[in-house]
C-alpha cells in the first residue's frame, strides 16, 4: 500500500516512537491523525509538519468513549481531505515495574497490573476494533484488493521479560499472540496485521530508566550496541505498510538484544 494519499492514526503520536511514526508518514505524502493525552506536544508536534498533513486529536486510550470521540473526528477529516484511512498504528504504553512479591513478600498492586495492561493490551485493541470499523469501508485498491494495515507495537518483553516486568510482560506478549489471530480474521477485507517488538529505543519510556539499567541494557545488545532511534522503527513502519507481504507475525527490532533477567 502506498502511504500517499491516505491517512493512518497514530495514538501516542506526541512523543517517542509514535512522534517518528506521524513524522515518517507525513514526510512521505500521508495524513497522520497524532492521537495523545498530551495537547501541548501534540500541537508542536502538528506545527513541525508539512501544512494539512497531521491534525491532532485528545484521546485517552482507557476510555472507550474518548477513543470513539477521537476516530469520528478523524473520520470527519477525512471527508473534508479525501484521503481514505489506511491504517492505524497504536503506539500508547506504559511501563510501570514492579516484582510480583516485594522483599517483604508483599504482592504487587493490582491496580498497577490493570494500568499497565488496560493502556498497553485494552487500549490497542480498543483503539485498533474502531479503527478498522472505519477501514473495512474504504474502497479496495491495488491488484491485492488492499484495504489497510494495522501495526501493533510489542516489546522484546513479550519473550524475554526482565524481572519487574510481570504486568509489561503479560501486555506486551497478548498484543504479539493476537497478531495472527487478527490478521486471520481481516484477511477478508484486505486488511492486514503486523507486530513490531522493538527492543531499547530512545523514547519517553527509556528516558526515566536509571542511567545504571539504560548501559546495562546497551551492553547486551549484539550490533549496533546502541539505543535504536525512534526513525530507525518509523523506517519499519513505513516498510511494512508498503509491503503487501508482511501480514500475521511479529518482527523484532532489537540488535540481536536478549534480555537478561536483571542488569
Amino acid at each position: 500500500m502506498k502511504i500517499e494519499g491516505r491517512t493512518f492514526v497514530v495514538s501516542g503520536g506526541a512523543s517517542g516512537l509514535g512522534q517518528a511514526v506521524v513524522e515518517e508518514i507525513c514526510r512521505n505524502g500521508g495524513n497522520a491523525a497524532v492521537l495523545d493525552l498530551n495537547e501541548e506536544n501534540g500541537a508542536a508536534v502538528v506545527k513541525s509538519l508539512p501544512d494539512g498533513s497531521g491534525k491532532f486529536f485528545a484521546c485517552d486510550v482507557l476510555e472507550t468513549d474518548s477513543i470513539a470521540a477521537a476516530v469520528k473526528g478523524v473520520a470527519d477529516w477525512i471527508q473534508q481531505t479525501g484521503k481514505p484511512l489506511g491504517g492505524v498504528i497504536p503506539a500508547a504504553g506504559v511501563g510501570n515495574p514492579a516484582t510480583i512479591l516485594d522483599r517483604e513478600g508483599n504482592a504487587f498492586s493490582l491496580d498497577s497490573f490493570d494500568f499497565v495492561v488496560n493502556i498497553n493490551l485494552r487500549g490497542t485493541i480498543d483503539l485498533v476494533r474502531q479503527c478498522l470499523a472505519l477501514m473495512a469501508k474504504t474502497e479496495p485498491v491495488g491488484t491485492d484488493k488492499e484495504r489497510g494495515v494495522v501495526v501493533m507495537v510489542a516489546s522484546v518483553a513479550a519473550f524475554d521479560g526482565q524481572k519487574g516486568q510481570v504486568s509489561y510482560a503479560a501486555s506486551k506478549g497478548a498484543v504479539a499472540s493476537m497478531t495472527l489471530p487478527m490478521a486471520r480474521d481481516l484477511a477478508r477485507y484486505g486488511i492486514r496485521v503486523m507486530t513490531i517488538a522493538p527492543g531499547i529505543f530512545d523514547s519517553r519510556m527509556t528516558a526515566v530508566m536509571p542511567k545504571k539499567l539504560y548501559k546495562g541494557l546497551e551492553s547486551v545488545m549484539e550490533f549496533p550496541r546502541r539505543a535504536g532511534q525512534p526513525q530507525e522503527f518509523a523506517q519499519l513502519v513505513r516498510q511494512i505498510i508498503e509491503n503487501a507481504m508482511l501480514n500475521g507475525t511479529v518482527i523484532r527490532l532489537d540488535g540481536g538484544l536478549r534480555m537478561p533477567s536483571k542488569i
